[in-house]
Order: structure tokens, then C-alpha cells, then sequence
């Protein structure tokens, strides 16, 4: 079965062997910190400002680099408490899923939506006020949806985020 059109899936990789060791360096620069300016990013990696330019455009347009982000502290808004809710569907019909990719992600407190393998269909990442919030997002937009068979929620305690490593982008 093919995935609803509404899923954001990854763009087709370029091949390893595309990515030099400039373009590895610029990716490091960014990922530490995407604000930096081109000017910062060409003088760390030892190439001209307009070699540099060209080559985060070519980046982007290869799908290398998906987007710029920044990094927003759900507790700072209010939402401190945080949870993955593994959900199962009760039918796999392309209605079921369409209808449920459609309403979820625009949720309140939804972060993010997972399309995932194995017994479980979808992970969703929410982040809400408190755990009576959570109760209620639970009852009130998954239990009673009628895709929904069962959910699973998994509080999180703390995020930490991977390395550059986990990419292929270690020094």
C-alpha cells in the first residue's frame, strides 16, 4: 500500500560519495548553529563567500538541507509537559489514513507525527501543559477518532539530541 499524499517524506538522498568534505564541513557549521553567516561559514571552511553561497544553494536544492529551524522550548510556552503517543488504527483503508494524517497533525500540542513500522502505526510527539491536558488531548482527539483502535503513551523526560556523528558529519 502506498502512503497518503499529505505525508512529508524525505526527499531522495544524494549519494554519499556527492558530498565532499567541504560540503561536510559547511553541514557541520550549520548544524551547530544555522544563523551563521555565509561570510562565518566560508571563512571556517577556507573557501570564498561566493563558493560558499553557491554551494549551501546546491545543498538545499539536492534535498541535502531540508530547511533552517529554530530550536523553541515547549516549556517556555507554557507546555511543560511532553509525551510520544504510539497509535494503532483500526482499519488500514486509505479513507482511514487520509482522514486521520488530515486532522492530527493540526492538533493543538502536536509536535510532530511519525509514520512508523511495526505494531504500531503512527508515533505522535505532543507537547501540553499539564498532565490533565494530556488526559484530555487522549479522550478528546484520538480515543474517539474514528481511525483510532488503541493508543500508548509514553511520557518524556528529557530530550537529547543526537550527535553530529549519527549523520556521518564527525570531525
Amino acid at each position: 500500500m502506498t502512503a497518503p499524499p499529505n505525508i512529508q517524506r524525505p526527499a531522495p538522498s544524494p549519494r554519499p560519495q556527492d558530498i565532499d568534505e567541504i560540503d561536510r564541513a559547511i553541514l557541520r557549521v550549520l548544524a551547530a548553529d544555522a544563523r551563521t553567516p555565509n561570510n562565518a561559514i566560508a571563512e571556517h571552511v577556507g573557501i570564498a563567500p561566493s563558493t560558499c553561497h553557491g554551494r549551501i544553494r546546491a545543498l538545499r536544492e539536492r534535498g541535502v538541507i531540508r530547511g533552517f529551524h529554530a530550536d523553541i522550548d515547549p516549556a517556555a510556552l507554557g507546555l511543560g509537559l511532553q509525551a510520544m503517543i504510539a497509535v494503532q488504527l483500526n482499519v488500514h483503508s486509505r479513507a482511514q489514513i487520509n482522514t486521520f494524517v488530515r486532522d492530527v497533525p493540526k492538533l493543538p500540542g502536536v509536535v510532530s507525527v511519525y509514520h512508523v513500522a511495526g505494531s504500531d502505526d503512527y508515533l505522535l510527539h505532543i507537547a501540553v501543559r499539564d498532565s490533565d491536558a494530556l488526559r484530555e488531548f487522549v479522550l478528546d482527539h484520538l480515543t474517539g477518532h474514528p481511525a483510532v483502535r488503541h493508543t500508548e503513551t509514553s511520557l518524556i523526560f528529557a530530550h537529547l539530541p543526537g550527535s553530529l556523528a549519527g549523520l556521518g558529519l564527525e570531525d
